[in-house]
Order: structure tokens, then sequence, then C-alpha cells
């Protein structure tokens, strides 16, 4: 009888800008217009989610990476929440142990030593560029000049 492998997660690619900052990692999700920002422990793990390594294996890494004790469940948090954001080709199945683990729930099963290494990804929705400009142009809805690229509201149009 043989025993399944675990199935070793890859971290997407395609559609997403990815940036190094500082020991973290921002995510710039061209699809959903989000941008994730990942600590240094969930950066490893993005890191190491090459499609080559299983979340034992990544583990192992993170310990010898963050010189800290680092168990599995550590890997599988950060795989949960990178699979909420859509951030991993396919699916990946927690144990059923860890399955819904909230991250106080995590940080308990881990111990108090531990909260370092527990991975953080903090999501935002980024501005479209329509959202993000500092004026509108002309023929668009205003209520002042300050509004207007143009610096003047006739009315109620930016001329």
């Amino acid at each position: 009888m043989k025993i399944a492998q675990p199935k070793k997660p890859l971290a997407r690619t395609k559609k997403i800008v990815v940036k190094e900052v500082s020991g973290e990692v921002l995510i710039y999700d061209l699809e959903s217009d989000k941008v994730h920002c990942l600590n240094e422990t969930a950066a490893l793990v993005w890191k190491y989610s090459d499609g080559k390594n299983d979340p034992a294996t990544i583990a192992r890494l993170l310990e010898r990476d963050l010189k800290s004790p680092v168990t599995e469940n550590v890997v599988w948090y950060a795989l949960s929440q990178f699979e909420k954001d859509g951030l991993l080709e396919g699916q990946m199945t927690p144990p059923a142990l860890l399955s819904g683990m909230s991250r106080r729930d995590v940080i308990r099963a881990l111990g108090v030593a531990a909260v370092v290494a527990v991975p953080v990804v903090t999501s935002i929705v980024a501005p479209t560029p329509a959202q993000a400009a500092t004026c509108l142009p002309s023929g668009q809805s205003c209520t002042s000049s300050s509004q207007c690229c143009s610096g003047l509201c006739s009315g109620v149009t930016c001329a």
C-alpha cells in the first residue's frame, strides 16, 4: 500500500508583482488589485513554495534561516493564508488538526516562544489608477475648483 505524498505548494507567479523590502515581501495582485505584505516568516514560506518542497521540508528550511524552531504547523498556517488570498497555484489541504485554525489558535499551539515565527500576511485593496487620481479631468462632475485638474469648476463640471 502506497502512502500519499504531501502536496508541494507552488506560489503563483502570473499576474502579480513581487517586491522585497527590508526582510518583507510585497505582492501586488494585478487581478484583484490587492496588495499583500508578508512578514519575514511568511516571505520565507513564499520563497520556498516553489513546487519542489513539501511543507515539512519548508519547515526545516525556515528553522535553518530563522535559527529558531519552526513546526510544520507554521508552514500550513502561511499556506492557508496564501490560498485564501489566491496566491497559490492549485489548492492545499491542511491536516485536519489545523483546518480552520486562527492566528490565536496557532500561537497557542506553538507556544509563546514561537510568536516571532508566526507568518503574517496583511492585505489591502489598492486603488485603481482612476481612484488614485488627485484631480478630476475636464467634463467630470465637481463641487469645487480644487477638485479639477484645470483648477476651474464651472457650475458642476470641471472645465
